[in-house]
């Protein structure tokens, strides 16, 4: 069934506004990706603002996303108003962003300066972490919507 040329144009202008969205988030996990693999040595409270930064950054993009996809004109609901068989699939991304951003929240109060010494390598891990959950969550939003609209996304890249 053909869709009417409106609800075209409305899809074609909300995945363009999902694609720059996935764009900015993934320029904001280089980034913090960039500041968490910096050298520490010698250079911890550096680094850890660095970290702290990068971290906020990815906080507010982060935020954005939820945002655009959870909002009551967002993605999941356009996504459920065509097809209410990928309820489940919605329903789990909703459940990571509350433990993604859980888990964003703990990293920017635990990377509050002063950063020692001590702490960058925890702070990796975490961070690293942190980024493995994003990564994964934004494979499995880009397929959720490749089985919504069989339009394939992109990588934000």
């Amino acid at each position: 069934m053909d869709q009417p040329l409106a609800s075209r144009a409305e899809l074609a202008t909300e995945l363009a506004t999902v694609r720059a969205r996935r764009a900015e988030l993934r320029e904001a996990l280089g980034a913090f990706e960039r500041a968490l693999a910096a050298a520490a040595v010698g250079r911890a409270v550096v680094w850890g603002e660095a970290v702290h930064a990068g971290v906020l950054e990815l906080a507010d993009e982060f935020g954005t996303h939820v945002e655009i996809t959870e909002g009551p004109d967002g993605l999941h609901q356009s996504i459920l108003a065509g097809d209410l068989r990928l309820a489940n699939a919605v329903d789990a991304l909703t459940a990571e962003h509350a433990q993604i951003a859980a888990e964003i929240a703990e990293l920017v109060a635990d990377s509050e300066a002063p950063v020692g010494d001590e702490d960058v390598d925890g702070l990796r891990e975490q961070g690293n972490r942190v980024l493995g959950h994003l990564i994964r969550h934004r494979q499995r939003g880009a397929d959720l919507i490749y089985e919504a609209y069989e339009t394939d996304i992109g990588g934000g890249d």
